[in-house]
């Protein structure tokens, strides 16, 4: 089976599924696992070279709605009559559901279900680790600095937080993606600030970004040094290494109630 993927999170669905060998094309942000880097690439995710992907003759492209202008690239597919599925995942729950629908595609139902059998296992252990934690510091997500993008209530990144003992300050706003303004921030004063903008890597992300903004002094987590630089690719892509992020995170919250962090993806094991 010949498979392509448009989009970095569906590549990594792909490689969760043990089916990275059946990719011939990828889009340019697919960097994991690092198998992908050596296939054809096909263009930025929102702007795919449809003629180079048709001719790669799939059996099955992996599209998605995640970013806004992806539609293109579906409204293309359709016109050209290439077999494609759409994924679009806010949750985690959704990303078990894409699992299974790829799983169907590709004969590996039996794989899908027992990565999202090891998923849940993990999940239920750190909702229960999150009940014991007795202080929740609120916390501001940040995936782009101007103008300011942050995950609202439906986003997996509310998820996660509440996982790792923590609160989404902008989980009452009912969007995947909040637009909002720096006073905005500053007025809801989190304890936390995790910086994850989207495609930018860590070494290119300073605590100093945020410090220097306007009133940025009177914001608990700047006054207390809890401005953390994540990887985006471990909180931003809507694929089972979420959970290597929520280890991550609920181990630098709260380190004697979870797990210590060890950066080696149980999923994978």
């Amino acid at each position: 089976m010949r498979l392509i993927s448009i989009c970095p999170s569906n590549t990594e669905l792909l490689h969760y599924l043990g089916l990275t060998s059946k990719l011939v094309g990828v889009d340019d942000f697919s960097d994991w696992p690092k198998e992908v880097t050596d296939l054809p690439k096909l263009g930025p995710d929102l702007n795919i070279n449809m003629e180079k992907l048709e001719a790669l003759e799939p059996d099955l492209v992996l599209a998605s709605l995640s970013v806004p202008g992806m539609e293109r690239n579906i409204q293309e597919l359709k016109k050209r009559s290439i077999p494609h599925v759409v994924l679009n995942p806010q949750s985690l729950e959704d990303i078990t559901q894409d699992l299974l629908k790829i799983g169907e595609h590709t004969n590996s139902i039996s794989k899908a279900n027992e990565v999202i059998s090891a998923m849940s296992g993990i999940i239920h252990t750190y909702r229960q680790c999150a009940t014991t934690c007795k202080n929740k510091p609120s916390l501001y997500w940040e995936w782009w600095p101007k103008p300011i993008f942050t995950p609202g209530k439906v986003n997996w990144l509310t998820e996660i937080s509440d996982l790792a003992g923590a609160e989404n300050i902008f989980s009452s706003k009912k969007v995947a993606s909040y637009q909002t303004e720096w006073a905005e921030v500053v007025e809801k004063n989190p304890d936390v600030i995790c910086m994850i903008w989207v495609g930018v890597k860590e070494s290119k992300m300073n605590p100093k970004h945020v410090m220097k903004r306007e009133n940025a002094e009177s914001v608990l987590a700047v006054r207390n040094s809890q401005i953390h630089v994540l990887e985006e690719r471990l909180y931003c892509r809507p694929s089972p290494r979420l959970i290597l992020g929520l280890q991550k995170l609920a181990s630098i919250l709260h380190p004697s109630n979870y797990p210590a962090y060890t950066g080696e993806d149980p999923l994978l094991k």
